[in-house]
């Protein structure tokens, strides 16, 4: 068995030990609390966790709440890269726009979803625009670094070597861009799924952030717990079985470019 297997099999293990104390942490908690209205043990959550999902609610709020990250998630990672591509090629415009992007990065999310809310309307269009608005900014400004840090060397050889605008993108702007692609794709799955809570929670009629908001009112604290795990759930494991490959192989490939004559 190869290093890297051991390594990534130790990786899974201490994993799903810390999972398991977690648990086991929660559990001991709500034991001492002995009030399952205020914290509800593990084996309460479960329990409401399954009901709701035979039911079929929990996973059609899922499913709700999914799209609306992954739509947003890309319409940022897409607009973001390119307007961060410019910002970092182009001194004169970067100039300009920073007072732009330092307003956007520090536009608290709430005030953003409510003033789109208010102009857009409490529609789907609103909550994907105020959602994208929020992710856009961070997206930039990590790309905008990205190609600020671009290995002058490689841009003299790229032109010694006339090379195409095809091959400069491929051998050249993705392998050095990819780390910082990687940076921004991981902080976007750890703070969108947030903001989209807050969307539903505030103005939508379906979806997780909805559920909690409802739960919320009736009192039914093992009914957050639960519908809030089953996405936390989710995106740990988009965390470690797509966002962490990604970061490792882009790693790789700035290297294997920076090796190749």
């Amino acid at each position: 068995m190869s290093e890297k297997s051991l390594d990534d099999r130790l990786q899974g293990s201490v994993f799903l030990l810390s999972l398991g104390l977690f648990g086991l942490f929660w559990a001991a908690l709500a034991v001492l609390k002995a009030d399952p209205t205020v914290l509800p043990g593990p084996v309460e959550v479960a329990r409401v966790f399954w009901s709701e999902t035979a039911a079929g609610r929990l996973p059609k709020e899922l499913m709700a709440t999914l799209l609306r990250v992954a739509v947003s998630f890309g319409l940022a990672m897409v607009a973001g890269s390119l307007l961060g591509f410019l910002l970092g090629r182009h001194r004169a415009l970067n100039r300009w726009a920073d007072p732009w992007v330092t307003i956007f990065m520090n536009l608290p999310a709430l005030v953003l979803i409510v003033l789109c809310y208010l102009w857009i309307g409490l529609n789907e269009l609103a909550a994907i625009v105020a959602v994208t608005l929020n992710k856009t900014a961070m997206v930039m400004v990590t790309v905008r670094q990205g190609v600020k840090s671009f290995d002058p060397a490689l841009e003299d050889l790229a032109f010694v070597a006339r090379l195409s605008p095809r091959e400069r993108l491929r051998h050249l702007i993705l392998p050095q861009l990819a780390p910082w692609l990687a940076v921004a794709a991981r902080n976007g799955i750890a703070v969108i799924w947030k903001i989209v809570l807050v969307v539903e929670f505030l103005g939508r009629s379906n979806g997780i952030g909805f559920r909690i908001h409802l739960y919320f009112q009736q009192f039914q604290t093992a009914h957050v717990i639960a519908y809030s795990l089953a996405f936390v759930g989710v995106m740990l494991i988009v965390e470690h079985a797509l966002v962490q490959p990604w970061e490792a192989r882009s790693v790789a490939w700035k290297s294997e470019a920076g090796q190749r004559p």
